[in-house]
C-alpha cells in the first residue's frame, strides 16, 4: 500500500495530466457533429496505426516478461481499436452513398 501511495505522490503531475486529458477528450468527442465524425475517425485510425508500429518496436526491446506481456496486450487492444474504427467508418460512409433503385 505504501508503494502505491509513494507512486501516486511521486507522479501526481503526470496523473493530473492524464485525468485532465480524459475529461477534455470526452468533452471534445461528445460535441463532434455527425458530419465530422467520419473524417475524424479516419484520421484517428491513421494515428493509431502509427502507434501500433511504435508499440511493435517497443515490444521488441522489452527486457522483462512483464513488459513483453503488457506490450502484447496493449498492441492487441490497439489493433482492435483500429479494426473497429475502420468498420464504423465504413458503415458511416455507406449511409452517404446513393441507394440503388
Amino acid at each position: 500500500m505504501d508503494s502505491i501511495l509513494n507512486f501516486l505522490i511521486d507522479n501526481k503531475e503526470a496523473i493530473f495530466i492524464i485525468v485532465l486529458s480524459v475529461f477534455l477528450g470526452f468533452e471534445v468527442i461528445s460535441n463532434v457533429p455527425s458530419v465530422l465524425h467520419t473524417p475524424l475517425m479516419s484520421g484517428a485510425n491513421a494515428i493509431s496505426g502509427v502507434i501500433i508500429i511504435g508499440g511493435i518496436i517497443l515490444v521488441g526491446h522489452a527486457s522483462t516478461s512483464f513488459e513483453w506481456i503488457f506490450g502484447i496486450l496493449a498492441l492487441f487492444l490497439a489493433t482492435l481499436n483500429v479494426a473497429g474504427g475502420y468498420v464504423v467508418t465504413d458503415r458511416m460512409l455507406e449511409m452517404f452513398k446513393k441507394k440503388k433503385k
